[in-house]
Order: structure tokens, then sequence, then C-alpha cells
């Protein structure tokens, strides 16, 4: 048998813990191959392997072959071996053009490059694999999916033929992934070959044609996709079954909680992100709010949680304005916060989990007397969090928190905010990135607080997660409310249209 790659093997140690635990992985020429794993599996790191990234400390990689040594990614890129990154690689005010150049540049008359030549290959390539980008947009003026279609061009324009993308849906809308999908086909009838790593199985179903899956470190088996059921993956996956759906009675929705009233909030280019918003939470019910990315959710919870300021507009919970209030504030007024970067906004890396967990109520009782820290107090807390929220580390509560895999991370996170027993609960992308055991106990645990009527916003990229939790969804596009519709009463490829800017009535037409 042909294979294009080939890895045997391959073991990957970092200091403590064993990444890639003898993993084989074989791919044949012009197959779609999914690496399917869980957080924390060793995915990335056997990709980044692959791409030169990092060199495996046992194992043997053949390319059509022959066996080789990738010291780095030009070597890769060498060896015809491309990747498309979850967080792309370019540079902002450049055009398309100069982003795909980057790094090979042709040279004409020893000045100046020769951009129209390369714009030509360009826009060829484009056109060959019904990309339709426009080689002389600048990236900053593109959407998310066409920036993506961008790093798919660099590839190309290398000469790449085994392609790799990672995680590559994860910013995507529904119409963008089913364009996707259809280029990846593309690839494939053109003779490339492609290994997709993700943990979506709903993707894996619809584009690939083997899978190879990896838990901890170690790999479990390769299965034909047409031949094996989303539940047997799922289970190869996380090791025992799973449901997939939500598990939740109908709402009962009580009082107003979060009252919005035609927000306005200009976001960090002093352009106005949301345009006279508005918006009720009730207590005991999930709101789930659907838009592409970037067309206003941050700025709003932004200017809910104090983070932002807001130009005009009021937001009111529980009959209290919020306005001018500062973030302790509006934390002890009942506002938790599960926020969109859990790296950036949720934790302090190189603390310990347990001064983590006390971060908003460190200066409270039990916590602190008279301006003194309590440790025995902070620790039980800690305790507590890890043992309701299936929180793993190293060494429990003393663990840094840097060390966690994302998914326990964002279990402390997720924790850490329910505890606090807020009135309104904002949760943003709370399971983004991880698999799918964590998802399903995360939307348990949001359905719980719901349960106990707490007023729930959720604000996610996952359309699924969106239909599947909410009981009404607030469809925003481009920083104004499209529409809210009952999830009962609704379905993807109406909200689709929504998020595209459709209005309720315009989508049932489309």
């Amino acid at each position: 048998m042909d294979y294009v790659v080939e890895m045997v093997g391959i073991r990957k140690e970092f200091p403590g813990i064993v990444a890639n635990d003898d993993i084989t992985i074989r791919l044949k020429k012009g197959e779609i191959h999914a690496l399917l794993g869980e957080n924390g599996a060793g995915k990335s790191t056997l990709m980044s392997i692959l791409f030169g990234m990092y060199q495996p400390d046992r194992g043997m990689i053949k390319v059509n072959g022959r066996e080789v040594r990738i010291s780095n990614p030009n070597v890769a890129n060498r060896l015809g071996i491309g990747m498309v990154h979850q967080h792309f690689k370019l540079v902002e005010p450049f055009t398309v053009t100069e982003n795909i150049i980057l790094g090979s540049e042709t040279r004409k008359y020893f000045f100046g490059l020769d951009i129209r030549t390369a714009a030509k290959r360009v826009e060829q390539l484009s056109q060959r694999y019904g990309l339709n980008v426009d080689p002389y947009a600048k990236i900053e003026n593109i959407s998310v999916g066409m920036q993506q279609r961008v790093e798919i061009l660099k590839m190309l324009y290398r000469d790449a033929e085994v392609l790799i993308f990672d995680e590559p849906t994860a910013v995507l809308t529904p119409q963008e992934i089913n364009d996707l999908q259809e280029i990846m086909r593309k690839l494939v009838s053109e003779g490339k070959s492609i290994i997709l790593i993700t943990h979506k199985l709903k993707e894996i179903k619809a584009v690939a044609d083997r899978c190879t899956v990896i838990r901890r470190g170690k790999t479990i088996g390769t299965v034909d996709v047409a031949e094996t059921s989303r539940e047997e993956m799922a289970e190869m996956m996380v090791g025992r079954s799973v449901s997939f759906t939500v598990d939740k009675t109908e709402g009962h929705p009580g009082d107003v909680v979060l009252e919005i009233e035609s927000l306005n909030v200009k976001n960090s280019k002093k352009v106005n992100a949301l345009k006279s918003f508005s918006l009720n939470v009730n207590a005991g019910e999930i709101l789930g709010i659907a838009g592409v990315d970037g067309n206003g959710q941050t700025e709003l919870v932004e200017a809910i949680t104090g983070l932002r300021p807001i130009e005009s507009g009021t937001v009111v919970l529980k009959g209290k304005k919020l306005n001018g209030l500062s973030i302790r504030q509006r934390n002890n007024s009942g506002i938790a916060h599960i926020p969109e970067d859990r790296q950036k906004r949720g934790l302090v890396l190189d603390y310990t989990l347990e001064e983590n967990l006390i971060l908003e109520v460190y200066n409270q009782p039990p916590y602190s007397k008279r301006g003194l820290l309590r440790s025995e107090a902070i620790s039980q807390h800690a305790d507590h969090i890890i043992q309701s929220f299936d929180v793993r580390s190293g060494t429990g509560g003393s663990s840094i928190v840097r060390s966690m895999s994302g998914g326990n991370q964002q279990k402390a996170i997720i924790g850490r905010e329910v505890e606090r027993d807020p009135d309104l609960l904002i949760a943003v992308q709370p399971t983004r990135g991880l698999d799918v055991g964590s998802i399903e106990y995360i939307h348990k645990r949001l359905v719980e607080q719901r349960d106990k009527g707490k007023a729930v916003l959720l604000i996610s990229l996952e359309l699924d997660e969106v239909l599947n939790l909410s009981d009404r969804i607030a469809v925003i596009n481009n920083g104004e409310l499209v529409g809210i519709v009952k999830s009962s009463e609704t379905n993807e490829r109406e909200l689709g249209l929504m998020m595209a800017g459709y209005r309720k009535e315009e989508a049932a037409h489309e």
C-alpha cells in the first residue's frame, strides 16, 4: 500500500507528561484522514512534529515511502507538507497576495517584488479550487472564513501535497463550514491528501474517509468512517458512552433579571460595535446569542461585565442600574462571567488552582480575616470545586494552572463562577475547544443553573450548542439585533440566514 505520510511509533515527552506515547498514523494519497481525540490527547503535538515544530523522542516518519527528518517547518514545506493553524498566521495590514508570498518571494530585476505575477498565480489557484479570494483585498477587511482560504492558498502556492487542518471550523458559520467541506473534497479530487484534526464527530462523518483515534497520548485505532457510528467514535475517544442531546425539560421563565435598553458600544477601533441593542433575560431561562464571530458579542459581554465603557443606553440587573459601576461592584451585585478566552481573561496561569478559585472573593470572609488570607478556608473551597466539577490536575489545589489541560482549566472557571451563586451567569463559548465528554458535563451544569431559577446568557459560535441549550435565541448581526426566536421553533438553516442578516420573515422565504 502506498502511503504519502507514515508516522510510526512516535513518542514525545514534555516535563512531567508524555504527550505522544507510541502513536502510529498512516495517510493514503487522496484521502481525508481525521485525527480525533479529546483535549490533551496529543493531536496538536503529533501534527506539530509532522510540521517540524517539534522533534520526536522516538519513532519514524516516512514521506512517500522515504524516511525523513523534519527539523523545521521549511523542511516540511519542501517535502510538500503544509498546515493551516487553528489561529491564523496572517499580517493584517497586508493584502492577500502579500501574505501568500511572505517567505517565498520571487524577485524581479533585483529590486521590488513581482506582486503582479504572484497575484495572477493566486487568482488561478483560487479559481481552480473554488476559493473565490480577491488577491488584492487586505486581510483586515475580509471575513474569518476568507482568511482561512488565504491560509489554504498559502499552502497551495508552495505546492503542498499533504495539507494539515487544525480544528478548522472553530470560527466559521454553518454556511462557511459547508463551503470548507466542499473545498476539501475538491482538493482531494485533485490528488491532494488531507489530515483533519478535530473533535467534532459530525464533521468527520461529513468529509472524512478514515479516522485515527487517540486517547491520552496512545493510538486507540483507525476506523473506516462510513462503517463506524458517531457513538462508536465518541466511545473510542473518551473511553465511555456519551450522550449527544442536552437533557432538559421545558423551562419556566420568571421575572426579568437583565434588561438591556438601546445600548451603544464602540469597539477598540472606535467604531460602533453595538447599535441601539435591546434585550431582556429572565430568571429560569437560557437565552442564547447566535452570530458569526465579531458581530458585537464580545462588546456586549464587556459592556455588561464592566470591561468596556458604554456610549449610551442602560444595563439594569434586577432593577439596579449597572452603568458606571466598577467590575467588583458588578460581580458583587450578582453577575458571574465565564469568559471567552480562559487564559487571558479567566485565569492567572502562574498562580495555583486554589489561588485562581478565590480571585473574586479573596477579600471576603471566610477567605480572609483582618486583611490576612486564611489558607485552610481557601484550600477547602478549592477541594470542594475540584470534586464537584471533576477538575483534574497533577497535585490538586496546589497545581499551577498553566500545567493543566484546556478542558480542566475551563471546568475550574465554571466551578468558580457557579459556586458564587449568581443571579446572572454569562457563559461565553463555555465549551470552546472541549471534547464531547467535557461538553456533556458543562451543558448539564448550565441547565442546572437555569433550573435553579438563574438567568443564563449563553454566547456561543457553535450553532448546535445554541440550539440545544437555549430556550430563546437572539440573533446578532453587525451589532444589531436581527430577531429573537424560540429554539423549539427554529432550525440551523433559519438561524444561519438570520446570522447573515436576513430578518426572520425573510429567512423563512429564502
